[in-house]
């Protein structure tokens, strides 16, 4: 299977943009004047991109559903970052948990949406994420995990692939893994 049927699927608050940390849980810029892409991440990504991986954005967007965020505010950050970075494009879940839905992580179905309509490889895909939702989503579609290593007052998540500290920091693992070609 050729390499444009790889992804690394990346978890936005906190992988792509900085989180907001209260009472050591993260929580998602509230205005896109807050939205702050982290350093390494745009090098990080053209990287990725220049060895033939599919770049996806899968986020989970709750506040949607709980009436604290309107959908027009996170359509204009995702305006913004895919202007500002070579993103293959975004998906959002803004489902709360009571919804119980198949896209919001921990589910697997941002990502298997996502394969099913690109022709993508799972098996040969990475979840990079900072939460124990994206590990365990990455970990039931099939795909190799990366956690970005916060040290979050929260659950931690089953045993992911590789612990970093940022996303530039897992690029070079993530470009040495081997093509499978087992799509799942």
């Amino acid at each position: 299977m050729p390499q444009n049927h790889r992804a690394v699927f990346l978890d936005r608050d906190g992988v792509i943009n900085r989180a907001t940390v209260r009472d050591g849980r993260p929580y998602p810029p509230e205005h896109i004047a807050e939205l702050e892409i982290l350093p390494g991440v745009p090098g990080a990504l053209a990287r990725l991109r220049a060895a033939g991986f599919r770049l996806i954005v899968v986020t989970n967007q709750p506040d949607v559903a709980r009436g604290t965020q309107r959908r027009e505010v996170i359509d204009a950050m995702h305006a913004h970052l895919m202007a500002v970075l070579p993103l293959d494009e975004i998906r959002v879940c803004p489902h709360d948990d009571a919804d119980q839905c198949g896209c919001r992580k921990p589910r697997p179905g941002l990502l298997e949406d996502a394969a099913s309509e690109a022709g993508l490889c799972l098996a040969d895909s990475v979840m990079v994420g900072d939460r124990w939702r994206d590990i365990e989503a990455g970990r039931l579609a099939g795909c190799r995990t990366v956690l970005v290593d916060y040290g979050y007052a929260e659950q931690a998540p089953a045993p992911p692939d590789l612990v970093v500290r940022s996303l530039a920091e897992a690029v070079d693992w993530i470009l040495q893994l081997p093509v499978t070609g087992h799509p799942r």
